[in-house]
């Protein structure tokens, strides 16, 4: 379920990001997405870091309805105070500062973000492993959200309601959470809240949580007061595409804090090397072809996806492209490895590390070369918080790293790219150039990677053999 969520979050920005790039062009796509960074940062702070801690609170009380509802209301009650301070703060700024006050209707919107991330509690259906739930109405909001943008974006004046779109289809299904919630807890006060319980895991997961929003909004919102909305506006299309593959190959890995945080606590590590060592794989197997192949077809994608008015985004684009791979590792290292062994505050030192660096890179970086310079901060920040948390993890590496058959996967990876390349020389549009490099590219990976008998690749085809043949007999 959670790989056709996944599949959603690539395939709605496919048919609508195309559409909206074209009419609201390079400023009005920069204002949206200046103001939701703005806004992510509000977001941040109202949920505490929460959606990481929840899931591994709430996996560890399933089995106890009254514990599980303790747990919740805790949490509940804490990100609900948090939020009404947050909204006063966020409202005194738009009224003072007279870049966002410009903008008032548009930022006033898109603060919904902050209430329904909040009320949605979606961290208690993941560490519930209700992913089913999550899917159905995740892509329900999403059809939605794409009806309306056909319907209701037609000109750049239009990017306001843009914006309200983007908070509907994005987190609008929190309020289905909300309603639902009475399915898996008591609503009613439970009694004995403990809340001190929560504040020291809290204080790290949102020192986390800070961090890595800094290091990943920032880019964006020092753009916008730097430069301008057209050069967010390109730096959009770059990060729109490596967004869309960064949640494509985290899709394995995001499943599996609920069951590995279960197995720490039964004290099941076999299991929990298994797992990590699982996901580690399948990082190397998905964001390895799918960064050289995006950097190499870059401006194909850019065209398809953003239009010849997007064309200063490529470059952007291909620097930014190594943090598919980064991101990847680093989502498993960290959150479903480190996190479950209880050494978050590892964890936090590691993108603490990277934020600083971020920020660090972007002023240097950003008055100089825009969209680029923003790539490049964002690129070498990835890198510094890999090398944090391969160095904590020093002493399991031999466990998680030690069957992974990597160079394989690289040679697959390079002749699958070199092949590819001379499509690249055929005279035809790009979306058609993308289609048939991107199937070539398949092809070859997947046959050298048989050929080669890579685990993972072996194990996976293996599944569907099985899958197939059940089905047959049924």
């Amino acid at each position: 379920m959670n790989v056709i969520l996944t599949a959603s979050t690539i395939i709605f920005p496919l048919i609508t990001f195309p559409y909206v790039s074209r009419v609201l062009l390079p400023e009005g796509v920069g204002r949206v997405n200046f103001a939701t960074s703005f806004v992510t940062y509000f977001s941040m702070i109202a949920m505490l870091g929460v959606p990481t801690y929840g899931i591994r609170a709430i996996a560890r009380v399933r089995d106890d309805k009254e514990e599980l509802s303790r747990t919740v209301q805790e949490l509940f009650i804490i990100n609900m105070i948090v939020c009404a301070m947050c909204y006063v703060v966020y409202f005194i700024l738009v009224f003072n500062i007279p870049r966002l006050r410009s903008d008032f209707t548009l930022f006033a919107i898109v603060s919904f973000m902050i209430l329904f991330n909040v009320i949605g509690c979606e961290w208690m259906y993941r560490g519930l492993e209700q992913y089913s739930f999550i899917t159905i109405r995740s892509i329900i909001f999403k059809v939605i959200g794409v009806i309306l943008m056909f319907l209701f974006v037609k000109n750049q004046d239009n990017y306001v309601i843009y914006g309200g779109i983007t908070v509907l289809s994005g987190v609008g299904s929190n309020i289905i959470n909300f309603i639902c919630l009475r399915r898996y807890i008591t609503i009613r006060p439970v009694g004995h809240y403990n809340f001190r319980r929560h504040w020291k895991p809290i204080a790290i997961f949102f020192m986390m949580s800070i961090a890595t929003t800094i290091y990943t909004n920032l880019d964006t919102v020092m753009l916008g007061f730097m430069k301008d909305d057209t050069e967010v506006g390109f730096y959009t299309a770059a990060v729109r595409v490596k967004g869309i593959l960064v949640s494509l190959v985290t899709s394995l890995s995001t499943v599996l804090l609920p069951r590995v945080s279960y197995f720490m606590e039964k004290g099941v590590k076999e299991e929990f090397y298994r797992y990590g060592k699982k996901a580690l794989n399948f990082v190397f197997l998905a964001a390895l072809p799918i960064t050289i192949y995006f950097i190499l077809y870059a401006q194909e994608s850019i065209q398809v996806l953003s239009g010849d008015a997007f064309a200063p985004a490529v470059i952007p684009m291909q620097i930014i492209m190594p943090t598919v791979l980064l991101i990847g590792l680093t989502n498993v290292m960290g959150i479903q490895i480190l996190v479950p062994m209880d050494r978050e505050k590892l964890v936090c030192y590691s993108v603490i590390a990277g934020a600083v660096t971020d920020c660090v890179i972007n002023l240097i970086a950003i008055p100089r070369l825009g969209a680029a310079g923003a790539s490049i901060g964002t690129l070498i920040a990835e890198a510094v918080v890999l090398m944090f948390q391969l160095f904590y993890l020093r002493k399991d590496q031999k466990a998680l790293f030690g069957q992974i058959q990597i160079w394989k996967i690289i040679i697959a990876t390079g002749v699958a790219s070199v092949v590819c390349w001379f499509v690249k020389f055929l005279d035809m549009r790009a979306i058609l150039a993308l289609i048939i490099s991107a199937i070539v590219f398949l092809v070859v990976y997947a046959i050298l990677l048989l050929l080669t008998k890579e685990s993972l690749s072996l194990e996976l085809l293996g599944g569907l053999r099985n899958r197939r043949k059940k089905q047959e007999d049924l």
